[in-house]
């Protein structure tokens, strides 16, 4: 119904205006009395064999949704009914901020991409606090950080560590976010010995409460073998819990879409089928050159379970959809649980 009915209608509307509407309809809908129960019977596949022991947390599934879907954590109890096994929230950043100047979210149908350069839009940490204590319990929660865009750079650590330690009893998970393109100083956030003082601060404030919880980096997919090389090391210093492979590319090479529409367009992430291939080639990487010395949650143009189970032959431990829930609906959850079942 989803591909049949729906996309084709919510595809005639800007990106963004189109997803807003998208978040109050389900919110909207979950309110009726026996819909979440409906959705859980149609869209979750509940079987022991799915379930993933990892960084000492308890999946029940390997299927989650990547951070910049539900920013300010506004939809991940509803959300929990379509089958995912984990819901990742953010980025948050300290302060609430308005992001990039609109239209900054782009559709590449004959690519099934999309391209944004959103900026870090959210409502601040503050806001995701109070929603995030309306927790049904019901799903895995990750919390996804970063800095605000008017931080200098001697405070960028400081941004971090105000996030962690506000969201530390809010969620199961943390990344830090340091791989997207669409925010300032790119570059010192890419900075090994920038990383090696943001990563050791965030474990020593980690280690001062009684529980801790699994921090993982999340990198770029244009990362070059020496990089990513980097990366192995940077993990084995640190004793980081894992790696998100990976963030949205800048890289344009082999679209469809012309380059008067690229022009067109602008800056961007770009997301979904056209880096399907490239971050399975650094999961890949990354998985065999470290010889699965730490975990590696796949994400990056999951269209369809051959595409999930690829990123987990690659050496995936857990995969995240973000524009494949876009463009497929939520029977992809559905289809990746089942095909995982076969595998």
């Amino acid at each position: 119904m989803y591909k049949l009915l729906l996309r084709p209608i919510f595809f005639l509307f800007d990106p963004e205006k189109i997803h807003h509407f998208t978040f109050s309809l389900i919110k909207m809908t979950s309110k009726i009395p026996g819909i979440s129960a409906i959705f859980r019977s149609l869209y979750v596949v509940e079987d022991a064999k799915l379930e993933r022991q990892l960084f000492g947390l308890s999946f029940k599934n390997p299927v989650g949704l990547a951070a910049g879907f539900d920013k300010n954590a506004l939809l991940y109890n509803e959300l929990a009914d379509f089958g995912f096994g984990f819901i990742e929230i953010g980025t948050v950043t300290p302060l609430g901020q308005e992001g990039n100047p609109k239209k900054r979210l782009f559709r590449l149908k004959e690519d099934q991409g999309i391209i944004n350069r959103m900026g870090f839009n959210n409502e601040g940490l503050e806001s995701a606090i109070s929603q995030l204590k309306k927790n049904k319990g019901t799903v895995i929660i990750g919390g996804n950080i970063g800095k605000n865009t008017q931080t200098q750079p001697e405070d960028y650590t400081k941004d971090y560590l105000i996030c962690f330690n506000a969201l530390h009893p809010y969620v199961d998970y943390f990344v830090l976010n340091v791989s997207c393109p669409n925010v300032g100083s790119h570059a010192k956030l890419n900075d090994k010995n920038y990383l090696l003082e943001l990563i050791y601060t965030v474990q020593k404030a980690n280690n001062t409460f009684d529980k801790q919880k699994p921090i993982l980096l999340k990198i770029a997919p244009d990362l070059n073998d020496i990089q990513l090389d980097e990366v192995i090391e940077l993990i084995a210093e640190t004793n980081l819990d894992g790696v998100i492979a990976s963030n949205t590319s800048v890289d344009r090479s082999g679209l469809k879409a012309s380059n008067e529409r690229l022009a067109e367009i602008g800056n961007g992430g770009l997301s979904g089928q056209p880096i399907k291939d490239k971050s399975t080639e650094v999961i890949k990487y990354l998985a065999s050159k470290s010889k699965k010395a730490f975990p590696i949650i796949g994400v990056g143009g999951i269209h369809s379970a051959k595409d999930a189970l690829d990123k987990i032959d690659a050496g995936a431990d857990l995969v995240q959809v973000y524009t494949g829930f876009i463009y497929e609906g939520p029977k992809l959850i559905k289809a990746i649980n089942k095909a995982l079942l076969k595998h």
